[in-house]
């Protein structure tokens, strides 16, 4: 039967300590010791040993400075950008007038060209689907077009 010897020996606990209190990263501090670097950060946060901030500094004042180096604001506006020059901007349907509900239909009359708008919520009794023509292969009429495509809007862009 093969035994393990301890990772902390009071030898190592001391040295720990030591190298702590002398401003040591834990990166250097775990090169002298002999262990991982999340062993040494483990150990001290056990030990309940902490490196203090300096006076006067406040974390949010900090995190709106890493924002501010890293451009965290300009990236949607960029990523926009470059989604709308790829892809251009949606048509906007001039159309305004009102929506047609004469046309309504339930799922399995829904065709190729409908306008698959849902009226109500799906279980409901009176659930349906708008029905009107929907133009070049949209999936919307005219009408629901101009409430689901708002050129104004703020564009939902998947993070990166």
């Amino acid at each position: 039967m093969r035994t393990t010897l301890p990772t902390w020996t009071d030898d190592r606990i001391e040295r720990l300590k030591t190298h702590f209190e002398a401003g040591l990263s834990c990166r250097e501090i775990a090169a002298d010791i002999g262990v991982s670097r999340n062993a040494v950060i483990g150990k001290l946060s056990r030990l309940n040993l902490t490196r203090g901030r300096p006076p006067g500094e406040d974390r949010r004042a900090e995190r709106k400075r890493g924002e501010a180096a890293r451009g965290r604001k300009a990236v949607p506006r960029l990523q926009y950008e470059l989604l709308a020059a790829i892809y251009g901007e949606a048509p906007v349907p001039l159309l305004d007038e009102p929506i047609d509900e004469t046309n309504r239909c339930s799922l399995l009359e829904l065709g190729a060209n409908r306008c698959r708008w849902p009226i109500s919520s799906p279980g409901a009794d009176d659930f349906c689907f708008c029905g009107n023509a929907s133009p070049d292969g949209q999936p919307y009429c005219a009408g629901h077009s101009r409430l689901a495509y708002r050129p104004n809007s703020r564009p939902r862009v998947a993070r990166l």
